[in-house]
């Protein structure tokens, strides 16, 4: 099996994975991912009982117990940049040796999902709806660095949307689909399902001009008037899938993100308060995860 260099495979002075701060012994297969500190505390205060934490830079963990499942919850921070880190890291914990550095040869499949809040793209979807995520188009750049395949209705899919000429021409959007079975456990009938749009930024990325003029005015209402041969439709604007759909499909592993809508951009409505429906979430994730 494959060796790597210890300038490839970068681990601190504990022989943890260097970013994460973590060993293999710390972490579940079944892995909750959100992008702020605070909701780490927030979802393991659901669990049964907590048996790690620790919290290296942004990158947050607590590992324990919910109805008997061992359950670990990550925060990455904002932007598929940090996916781009925690995705390599988590799956190293798994398949590869941290001592000898080189790659298992049996690998581990494990469970991601994330959990945020989003952007409603759609006029009908309501504040605080539940997004589920079929598919994650990507306005960022981390999935371009990978050689990795794309499906059929990913093709399909991609060349409706460039037809449509929404972005810049400088913007190469790429897509990649959550894993079916996976994301099946979470689709209720509270559930909205769609592509999202994941941005690499919440200012001119998605649309937003504050003192600066972008290239992406009007975006969302493009993004709302979309509709392609296979009926999907845009739903929403995040800043994470993309890379974690690609790199975690990319590895072997079960992608899902569902999030809570706490903006809707063709109503020009905006949450005051979605922290209740932010728990109500998380129960109902654990529930089904």
């Amino acid at each position: 099996m494959r060796k790597f260099a210890a300038t490839e495979l970068v681990l601190n002075s504990n022989n943890q994975v260097y970013h994460l701060g973590l060993s293999p012994i710390n972490i579940a297969e079944k892995i909750i991912l959100v992008g702020d500190q605070e909701r780490v505390s927030l979802v393991s205060s659901q669990f049964d009982n907590i048996e790690f934490k620790s919290s290296h830079r942004e990158f947050f963990c607590h590992t324990g117990s919910y109805n008997g499942k061992r359950i670990s919850v990550i925060s990455t921070g904002i932007g598929t940049d940090n996916i781009d880190i925690v995705i390599n890291e988590i799956d190293a914990l798994f398949n590869i040796d941290l001592d000898s550095k080189c790659e298992k040869e049996k690998s581990t499949q494990v469970e991601l999902l994330r959990i945020g809040t989003c952007g409603i793209l759609q006029s009908d979807i309501p504040v605080h709806s539940y997004v589920l995520s079929e598919y994650a188009l990507g306005l960022d750049n981390v999935g371009h660095f990978y050689d990795l395949p794309k499906s059929d209705d990913e093709e399909l899919l991609l060349n409706d949307i460039f037809s449509e000429n929404i972005f810049p021409k400088n913007i190469i959007p790429y897509i990649k689909k959550a894993s079916p079975a996976f994301m099946n456990k979470f689709n209720g009938s509270e559930c909205f399902k769609g592509i999202t749009v994941t941005s690499s930024g919440f200012y001119g990325p998605q649309g937003r001009e504050l003192r600066l003029p972008t290239h992406t005015r009007g975006l969302h209402e493009k993004l709302e008037e979309f509709s392609c041969s296979n009926k999907n439709r845009f739903v929403n604007f995040e800043m994470e899938s993309s890379a974690l759909f690609t790199l975690g499909q990319g590895l072997g592993h079960s992608c899902a993100t569902i999030c809570l809508g706490i903006a809707n951009r063709p109503n020009l409505k905006f949450s005051s308060d979605y922290s209740q429906d932010m728990i109500k979430l998380i129960r109902y994730a654990l529930e089904r995860i």
